[in-house]
Parts: structure tokens; C-alpha cells; sequence
């Protein structure tokens, strides 16, 4: 009896585990690891992933754990507090450089050089192989140094945070904006999306406004805030003003639709003032709208990142488009709408959700164009702060030099790996994601 029950339970979890791996995703999870090059690009990338997020605990002036005049430190994560403004530093730090302190008992990153750091002994142009001046082997430069000294080794590893950061928050935004516009084409298309005419003239009203008030005149504060490296949070408060401006004025509009004549419904071509949208950007060179948009900015890989994103969104939103288009009219839909769901719930919950197998297709290659053209413009010195140190910036300072070999293998082999591994990624989730190939 006992036997038999456990044999049963067995049968069970087996029929259990058998529907698990046919879902869509154990489907497509299985094809993907059918490719062995792309589950090795997966890998690499894991692998620079960890780079990026951990660059400062790799590379940096600062010990990461010291003991100085009986007082325990830990340097590196304190300069996260002084980047935020909510510490700062002793002027003995400011003053003097961290290597010079004679510390009780300092634990230093494998490479003990900041991207920004100069060693003055070892400059012009340092091979990794000539004769350094440094007071021990723990402080040679790996890969050498440029024309300033600052350490080639640490300059790839923050170029990595730098190059993997423009390729996610720049196809972020690309993924919002596209997203968003792409399911209000597909969705709606033509004929389908009405809106009372006092919401139509107030969003109007309040999308010129909160452009104006949250980033017109905000732009003092977010150029400011670029130079101090507060950027991000004077971009939320830009944020926050334009949507609430936006959420006033459709407050505004739900209450005022009430008055006789302001509540009969306008019909809004979504489709074709989409895809004409689409059309205009895709009419202009992007290299062309990058560096004259780069050109009246102040320089900064911030405004790198938002400048890709806000011209990368077309693909996105066709794809998501014509995704839409299809789901619209299936049953799981129509079942929605029948039971009475609003059309948002039915949007971002529903069809949406269905509708991202291209998205991420995309997505993969964008973050490797994303690397390709911030590679480019700092190869150019445009669009980035002189004291950035970038992929594109090292290969940059090897012009001025032919003999400096290093300033121009070691950054050009990580553009090109990076940007080999999300390609190959990409397609593999091509393969994985095609229907035929799920048997």
C-alpha cells in the first residue's frame, strides 16, 4: 500500500513537472540553451555585468577597509555618501593622497588606482612592460598608463560601468517611449481611442506646460546637477513636476467634462500620428540629430545616455505595434473587454505582456548599438566631460601616439566583445523565440 502511494505521487509530480516544462517560457528557456554561443555570451556578460556594478571595489585610490589613527574605515563605500551630499570628507583626505596616509592596516582593491588617478612618475605613456617607477609590484600598472598616467586597468574597468549603463538606461528609455506609443497604435489604431474634448485640450495644455516648467526651466538645475553629479535626482524632481502636472490636469478635465458641451468625445487617429512620428524620426540620420543635439548640451554621459534613448524608441514601437495589431483581436481579449475591464487593465496587463517577444529582441541588439555610438562619440571627444574616461576616450588618446599599442588593444577588444555578445544574445533569443522551432 505504501509502495503504491508513493508510486502515485510520483506519477503526479512527474505530470506536474511535464506541464511546467511545456510553458511558453520552460519552451523557450530549453531552445535558448540549444545554443551553446549564446549561452556562453550570456556568461561573458554576467561576468562584465559584475564589472560594472563592482568597478569602484575593484579599482580604486581609496583602501576599501583601513585603519588610520585607531579609527576603522571603510573609504570606498563612504564615497557613496559624499557623492549623494550626505557626508564629507576630512580635509587631510582632500589634501593629501590616500596612498601617502601611513594607515595602521589597510585592505586596497586589486587595482589601487582610480580612473582619474596620476601618478606622476609614470607618465608619457607607460608600456605594461617598461620599467615602472612604483614603490613595490602592488602598485604596477597592468595595462600600462596614457600620455597623463592615469592607469589604463582602471580606465576599462570604469569604462565598463560607463558603456554598460548607456546601453541600459539609454534602451530604458527607448523601451518607455516605444512601449507606450506602440501599444497606443497597435491598440487603438485609427478609430478606436476617443477622448471628451476639455481632456484632449487640457493634456495638450498640460504636456506644453510641464515640458516648459519641468525641463526648460529646470535646465540651469540639471546642467548643474550634471557637473556635480547629482543628475539623476534633479531628473526624478523634473519628472515629478511633469507628472503632476499631467495628473492635474486630467483631474481638472474628469471634473470639468461634467459641464454641458465640453463632454462630447473626439475621435484620435493614434495609428497614423504614430507611425508619421516614426517616419519623421527615422527621415533623419541618427548620427546626424546625436551630435546636433550633443552640441548644444553640456557635455556629459548622461545626456549621452537620454539623447540614444530618445531616438532609439522607433523599432520598439513598430514592433510592439504590429505585436498589437494581431493581439487585439484574439479571444483572451475580447473576453476582457466583455467582462468589462477598462481598456488600461486590458492594455498593460493583457495585451502588453503578450506582446514583448520582439521587445527584447530589439532591445538586445539597441544596448549593443547603444555601446557602438557612445564608443563613437567619445572616440570623437564629443558629447563627454574631459575627465571621463571611456572605451572610446582610451582609443582616442592612442591617435596621438601610433606606438601607445596598449591605448588601443586592450579598449578596442572590450567594445569589441561586448558588442559581439549582445548580438550573438540577441540572436539566440531570435531562435529561441520562434514559434517553429519549439517542437
Amino acid at each position: 500500500m505504501f509502495f503504491r502511494k508513493k508510486k502515485e505521487q510520483q506519477i503526479e509530480t512527474a505530470i506536474q513537472q511535464r506541464s511546467t516544462d511545456q510553458s511558453y517560457w520552460a519552451n523557450v528557456k530549453r531552445q535558448f540553451r540549444k545554443n551553446r554561443v549564446a549561452v556562453w555570451s550570456l556568461r561573458v556578460f554576467y561576468v562584465i555585468l559584475f564589472i560594472a556594478v563592482f568597478a569602484d571595489f575593484l579599482s580604486n585610490e581609496r583602501p576599501l577597509v583601513c585603519k588610520l589613527d585607531g579609527n576603522l574605515m571603510f573609504p570606498v563605500l563612504k564615497q557613496y555618501a559624499v557623492s549623494a551630499g550626505l557626508s564629507s570628507w576630512n580635509e587631510k583626505f582632500v589634501t593629501t593622497p590616500w596612498h601617502e596616509h601611513q594607515y595602521d592596516f589597510a585592505i586596497w582593491p586589486p587595482i589601487p588606482y582610480s580612473s582619474t588617478t596620476i601618478d606622476k612618475k609614470n607618465r608619457n605613456f607607460t608600456s605594461p612592460f617598461d620599467r615602472q617607477e612604483v614603490k613595490s609590484g602592488r602598485w604596477h600598472h597592468l595595462l600600462g598608463t596614457d600620455e597623463l598616467g592615469r592607469d589604463v586597468a582602471a580606465g576599462m574597468i570604469h569604462g565598463t560601468r560607463i558603456a554598460i549603463s548607456v546601453g541600459v538606461i539609454a534602451m530604458t528609455i527607448a523601451s518607455v517611449i516605444g512601449i507606450l506609443l506602440g501599444s497606443l497604435a497597435g491598440y487603438f489604431g485609427d478609430n478606436n481611442l476617443q477622448m471628451s474634448r476639455i481632456r484632449l485640450v487640457l493634456n495638450l495644455l498640460g504636456l506644453a506646460l510641464g515640458i516648459f516648467y519641468a525641463f526648460v526651466a529646470r535646465g540651469y538645475a540639471l546642467g548643474a546637477g550634471a557637473e556635480e553629479s547629482g543628475f539623476m535626482w534633479q531628473l526624478l524632481i523634473s519628472f515629478g513636476i511633469f507628472t503632476g502636472i499631467m495628473v492635474a490636469a486630467n483631474l481638472l478635465a474628469s471634473v470639468l467634462k461634467k459641464v454641458p458641451g465640453l463632454s462630447s468625445r473626439v475621435n484620435i487617429a493614434a495609428d497614423i500620428l504614430v507611425m508619421r512620428l516614426i517616419e519623421v524620426f527615422n527621415s533623419i540620420p541618427g548620427l546626424l540629430l546625436i551630435l546636433s543635439i550633443v552640441a548644444l548640451t553640456k557635455p556629459s554621459i548622461m545626456n549621452v545616455m537620454i539623447i540614444i534613448g530618445f531616438i532609439s524608441w522607433t523599432s520598439i514601437a513598430r514592433f510592439i505595434r504590429a505585436e498589437l495589431l494581431r493581439i487585439r483581436n484574439l479571444e483572451y481579449i475580447e473576453a476582457a473587454q466583455a467582462m468589462g475591464f477598462g481598456e488600461a487593465r486590458i492594455i498593460f496587463r493583457h495585451a502588453i505582456p503578450n506582446a514583448l517577444t520582439p521587445v527584447l529582441i530589439t532591445i538586445a541588439f539597441g544596448i549593443a548599438s547603444a555601446i557602438l555610438t557612445e564608443a563613437f562619440l567619445s572616440f570623437l571627444g564629443i558629447g563627454v566631460a574631459a575627465e571621463e574616461v571611456t572605451w572610446g576616450s582610451l582609443l582616442n588618446l592612442a591617435r596621438t601616439k601610433f606606438q601607445a599599442w596598449w591605448l588601443a588593444i586592450f579598449p578596442g577588444t572590450a567594445i569589441f566583445i561586448t558588442v559581439t555578445i549582445f548580438n550573438l544574445i540577441g540572436e539566440g533569443l531570435t531562435d529561441a523565440l520562434d514559434p517553429r522551432l519549439k517542437q
